[in-house]
């Protein structure tokens, strides 16, 4: 573990990309939290519980849509802060399931998300991709096939849009979009459960505003949902369409999921 300050530092410089990188330390009991490890149980109450939520939350139609909205928003919010520190300071968070614990929001997503013990590190991508992808987030990805039948192709489909999402939102909110994508090729090369066929990340420029952004190959079923909206990454929009889209949200500065 390093020192008091450099892991300030560390955590302190996730923040600054927005809440979505925020992590809480210190956990407090009775503050209704849910160990990440009981998730990879697909028959446990806290998976249920989280399945539930969502589809409470967004008026999913269907357990399996309600798992493939769950994967996206969960790689794209609770590991997502683990990607950034390592692209932007080399430093992997100790984001195995045991180590963290998300609330649940009555909202789409999660309320909150934290660590037991605030462990970063120096390590290569590799030990990165085996805590993050390996340990939880593919195995998260299995409990959830088991426990709903969604296809496992578009589970790990959410998987990799998550991933993706921390580079992207990233290069959008003041990181060097040089760093981020050399970051993202690295982790991308590194990476399990063949992320590289289920989407691809794209450089675009408008003005001086320039960013990255996911280009989806198979669908989190949002649509479904009752506030009947699709991704700006939907697979089911022509490339075109979506280039487009992220042209001129590049052009207005506005960061879409």
């Amino acid at each position: 573990m390093k020192g008091r300050t450099e892991l300030t530092d560390v955590f302190a410089r996730l923040e600054s990309f927005g809440d979505r990188f925020r992590l809480e330390r210190g956990l407090a009991p009775g503050q209704d939290w849910i160990g990440c490890d009981r998730l990879l149980d697909p028959s446990s109450d806290e998976l249920g519980r989280v399945l539930d939520a969502e589809r409470h939350a967004s008026g999913q139609v269907s357990d399996h849509a309600t798992a493939l909205t769950v994967m996206a928003v969960y790689a794209g919010t609770v590991t997502a802060s683990a990607l950034l520190a390592w692209a932007i300071d080399g430093k992997v968070i100790d984001m195995r399931p045991r180590n963290v614990a998300i609330r649940l929001s009555p909202h789409h997503g999660f309320e909150a998300v934290g660590l037991r013990e605030p462990t970063v590190t120096e390590a290569p991508v590799e030990t990165l991709v085996s805590w993050v992808l390996d340990d939880h987030l593919l195995p998260l990805a299995r409990a959830m096939r088991i426990r709903t039948r969604a296809g496992l192709r578009q589970l790990n489909g959410g998987v990799a849009h998550g991933c993706a999402a921390a580079f992207c939102i990233a290069s959008r909110r003041g990181g060097d979009v040089d760093q981020l994508e050399n970051a993202y090729h690295a982790f991308l090369t590194a990476a399990t459960g063949d992320l590289d066929r289920l989407g691809t990340v794209i450089r675009l420029r408008e003005d001086d505003r320039e960013g990255l952004f996911y280009l989806r190959n198979t669908c989190c079923l949002y649509y479904t949902s009752a506030e009947q909206v699709k991704c700006s990454s939907c697979c089911l929009d022509t490339v075109e369409d979506r280039v487009t889209n992220y042209r001129r949200v590049l052009a207005e500065g506005v960061v879409p999921h």
